[in-house]
């Protein structure tokens, strides 16, 4: 375990095990942040990330510098980010100063220029940012909101909305999202049981309708009245 300490030189193996010991931490310190710091990079969750990451670097590049005052100072700062989050739920005012409310940069199809500025961000990347969203005028928008996370959230006027079946007052079967039953020719038992369906129907039923075995078939789905759609690992 010398490893965790400071050295004057390390060996190969000793580096390989910081390294490994490092990524298990890290790996650790995102498991308990959650998905919101993956997902989200809020003003919290941003400042954590570089932290972390600086943190844990040092020690990995360094051999003069121990581990153990790395991991400790990484485990405070994943209690206090998740102190600091529980702080946001119960407090609004904590709440507005790490995720303030959305910032209206269009409305009504007129740029508000001020709040571009109060934003930070210039024409070209708001015009980028309307193309990603395939805008191509800006008449159109409603309202455009530069949310915390620094990303646009654009609303069209609904003249320009597309219609949808609501609109025109059809009925429409509601939505089935289709279950992986085979994954590169490995049934998936459990996803059939959640469709009441057994491995000897999906097998006969393959047999019968596409004269295929299953080592054969790269993925198979069961959608709405049970049909199944297949992919073959060879065409």
């Amino acid at each position: 375990m010398n490893f965790f300490y400071g050295q004057e030189s390390l060996t190969i193996i000793q580096w390989i095990l910081r390294g490994v010991i490092a990524y298990l931490v890290l790996l650790l310190a995102v498991k308990i942040l959650g998905q919101r710091s993956i997902s989200q990079l809020r003003l919290l969750d941003f400042i954590i990330a570089i932290t972390l990451g600086n943190i844990l670097a040092h020690p990995l590049s360094d051999e003069g510098l121990g581990m153990v005052g790395s991991i400790t100072t990484t485990a405070v700062l994943v209690i206090m980010y998740i102190f600091s989050l529980n702080l946001t739920l119960k407090f609004r005012v904590i709440e507005k100063f790490f995720s303030p409310a959305p910032l209206p940069i269009i409305r009504n199809g007129e740029i508000i220029y001020k709040n571009l500025i109060k934003a930070k961000i210039s024409l070209d990347f708001l015009l980028s940012e309307l193309r990603v969203e395939k805008i191509d005028d800006i008449k159109k928008i409603a309202i455009a909101l530069w949310e915390p996370g620094g990303r646009i959230s654009v609303f069209l006027d609904s003249s320009y909305q597309s219609v949808t079946s609501q609109d025109m007052q059809i009925l429409k079967p509601p939505f089935s999202l289709p279950s992986v039953v085979i994954r590169e020719g490995t049934i998936d038992i459990n996803a059939l049981q959640d469709i009441d369906r057994t491995q000897e129907w999906l097998i006969d039923t393959l047999n019968r309708r596409y004269k295929t075995e299953i080592k054969d078939i790269l993925l198979a789905t069961i959608g709405s009245n049970y049909n199944i759609q297949i992919f073959l690992k060879k065409n």
